[in-house]
């Protein structure tokens, strides 16, 4: 693969990772001061993001593709599972951590992702377990630990609904990233994740149905919160994590996003003011040192993540 291609991959992924990171910080401040529901902030933030993926695909690329995904009966059982249990459950299990904890301890347990990834090649016999992915595993055993008690055995730092929220959350963005690999090598990522958050937002509006908020009463700030989450935090974020799968692997991607977890954290602390502990910062260094010791491993050449479905 030529240096370009590889470095327009890196740049996709780490932007679409601090945007994710950030969005994540502003949503708990939608949660916190203006009230708003984690289920209706999934569907709205879904549906429309979805909207606008089609949109850009309809006016730049080849539209004909926006439909002709369903024509392949095979391709569409695919795509509704990838938009229901990817999509949908990433976005959903991500931000109900955010509201019973913060979106920091959120997106680090978040990067769970690359243990469970790498645990599945092993499983797969797709990769050989290494002296490399044991201090991997173990940097982010210690730093969970670190993170969840801030050093104390006695009691949890952060709420167990979180936690176990946080925990799901890494659970289906490993499988988000695998999954979506077939998929790519047929259809442009915008149609596919502008029809998976589209699946996932109406599934989702069964139980919360979007239209139910009062929109009159919430202040111009919340707007631009709500404009942000959408556009930059969902849109262009899962957009180009998914468009980087076209050049790096899913290990890579979920791994050279490491400047998410770092995001959260800093706006978390820097701009809500939320508390942090110092063995949590201790956890903090572990968890980010586990996602760049792996992402600056060099994959075997004979490894075909693609096949990981």
């Amino acid at each position: 693969m030529d240096r370009p291609a590889r470095r327009r991959g890196l740049f996709l992924v780490i932007t679409g990772a601090i945007l994710w990171g950030i969005s994540g910080t502003v949503a708990k401040k939608l949660f916190q001061h203006y009230a708003i529901e984690v289920d209706w902030l999934v569907t709205t933030r879904l549906l429309v993001a979805g909207i606008l993926l089609l949109a850009v695909q309809f006016f730049t690329k080849d539209r004909s593709q926006i439909f002709g995904v369903w024509k392949n009966r095979r391709v569409a059982v695919k795509l509704v599972i990838f938009a229901l249990f990817g999509t949908l459950a990433v976005q959903y299990t991500y931000m109900a951590s955010i509201q019973h904890g913060n979106a920091a301890v959120a997106t680090l347990l978040q990067y769970l992702a690359p243990v469970m990834i790498i645990i599945f090649l092993i499983l797969r016999k797709q990769t050989v377990f290494t002296r490399q992915d044991l201090a991997t595993v173990s940097l982010a055993l210690v730093g969970c630990f670190l993170l969840l008690t801030n050093g104390s055995v006695s009691q949890l730092s952060v709420p167990m609904p979180a936690i176990v929220w946080g925990v799901l959350s890494g659970v289906t963005l490993a499988f988000y990233t695998v999954y979506a690999v077939p998929l790519l090598k047929q259809y442009d990522s915008l149609v596919i994740v502008g029809w998976a958050m589209i699946i996932g937002g109406a599934a989702l509006s069964f139980i919360h149905p979007p239209w139910q908020a009062d929109y009159a009463g919430m202040p111009l700030e919340a707007y631009l919160y709500l404009v942000f989450v959408i556009v930059f935090g969902t849109m262009l974020a899962f957009w180009f994590y998914i468009e980087s799968l076209q050049t790096l692997s899913p290990k890579e991607s979920s791994l050279v996003g490491s400047l998410e977890p770092l995001a959260a954290v800093l706006t978390t602390v820097l701009w809500l003011k939320e508390p942090f502990g110092y063995f949590q910062w201790i956890g903090t260094s572990c968890i980010i040192g586990m996602i760049l010791l792996v992402a600056l491993k060099k994959a075997p050449s004979k490894q075909k993540t693609s096949a990981a479905v």
